[in-house]
């Protein structure tokens, strides 16, 4: 709780207070109640509802003081009105006629608090409680603008970083396929020719030892192309999913099986979400899941594509989903929220796990 002192007068400057009464006395009894209290403060007073917008709109007001029945309108229709500024001060009513009932409702509408007239020596406590609250709620209200502001300054950075990266993946397969692919099919030929007309034995077998490397070195480059960025891509989603699950039955002994329709026509952002989640997803279940069989599903119904990735592994524990460092699956969910979806994991101990990317199409 702040001081009363600190807050009655935080900048050496008076509280700037309108007050809506329509009893001469009753607004000089609050104007000497706070002037004991040592409220440093400057009150404006009037009594008609189109004066007392006009005042709101003119001046920046600390606080209202509202009775809450005037001749024609009451409190709440000046709330009413006045809660649509954008900075609206907070309300107290002080008021001699209200019931409880009528005063828990204009706390629910958004009025700050509420004191009878007969309590009138409390009315510097419950005063500076009211802008004590109020500051607290408007510190709030700025955090987490600033909050929301950071979330989707962070969205966009991890949107970009996840262009830059598939841009980069991208220029790096081609390098691989146009220079280093295309300078190693050039040695071959050499070695070749090189293997077929030597006559000494010694030479013949360096030469085939040599392309035997070749095809290795060929054989990795391809591997780290595809990769990167498979060509495969260009034919659409479901064939590069297609080649992505057959790769991975190949190389693992997983039996990977496939259900999508014969095309998916999808914009090239996310249909490169889509096969990233499937390529990790399959990544995490070759490393992790001890599975001996994989079910991918895509779809493109009620207006959202959709993959899922299931297996009957050994499944992933909340303890290893929480680790600081389970980047993976995090990576993906923000990958999903770059173009508007979401990721979703359900899993159980021994029981597999079913991963599942949507992402609005419309």
């Amino acid at each position: 709780m702040i001081a009363p002192s600190a807050l009655a007068n935080p900048t050496d400057k008076p509280l700037l207070v309108l007050h809506l009464e329509d009893s001469k006395a009753d607004q000089r009894l609050a104007e000497i109640t706070l002037r004991k209290a040592a409220i440093a403060c400057e009150i404006i007073c009037t009594d008609s509802l189109e004066t007392f917008f006009d005042l709101l709109e003119a001046h920046t007001f600390d606080l209202v003081l509202a009775d809450y029945h005037l001749v024609g309108f009451t409190a709440l229709d000046a709330w009413d009105k006045a809660r649509a500024l954008p900075k609206c001060p907070p309300f107290l009513l002080l008021s001699g006629a209200i019931g409880e009932t009528a005063a828990v409702d204009a706390i629910r509408q958004g009025i700050a608090d509420y004191l009878l007239k007969d309590d009138m020596s409390r009315l510097p406590h419950v005063l500076l409680r009211t802008l004590e609250v109020h500051e607290a709620l408007r510190a709030k209200e700025h955090a987490m603008l600033e909050l929301a502001r950071s979330e989707r300054q962070l969205a966009e950075l991890t949107e970009h970083l996840q262009q830059s990266i598939e841009q980069e993946r991208a220029a790096i397969a081609r390098e691989i396929h146009d220079d280093i692919g295309g300078s190693l099919t050039s040695v071959k030929f050499d070695l070749s020719w090189i293997g077929r007309n030597a006559t000494a034995p010694e030479v013949q077998n360096h030469a085939h030892a040599a392309l035997d490397m070749l095809d290795h070195a060929l054989g990795a480059s391809q591997r780290i192309m595809m990769n990167l960025r498979p060509p495969v891509l260009d034919q659409g989603l479901v064939a590069a999913v297609q080649w992505l699950a057959e790769n991975f039955e190949r190389r693992t002994g997983i039996v990977t099986r496939l259900d999508a329709p014969a095309h998916i026509d999808v914009p090239a952002d996310i249909q490169v979400v889509a096969y990233r989640t499937a390529q990790e997803a399959l990544t995490n279940v070759g490393k992790y899941a001890q599975a001996s069989m994989v079910h991918i599903d895509l779809s493109n119904t009620e207006g959202h594509l959709t993959l899922e990735v299931r297996d009957n592994g050994c499944g992933i524990s909340l303890e290893q989903r929480s680790k600081p460092k389970a980047f993976g699956l995090r990576g993906l969910a923000e990958r999903a929220r770059t173009v508007g979806g979401w990721l979703d994991i359900s899993s159980q101990v021994g029981k597999g796990t079913s991963i599942i990317v949507s992402v609005p199409l419309t």
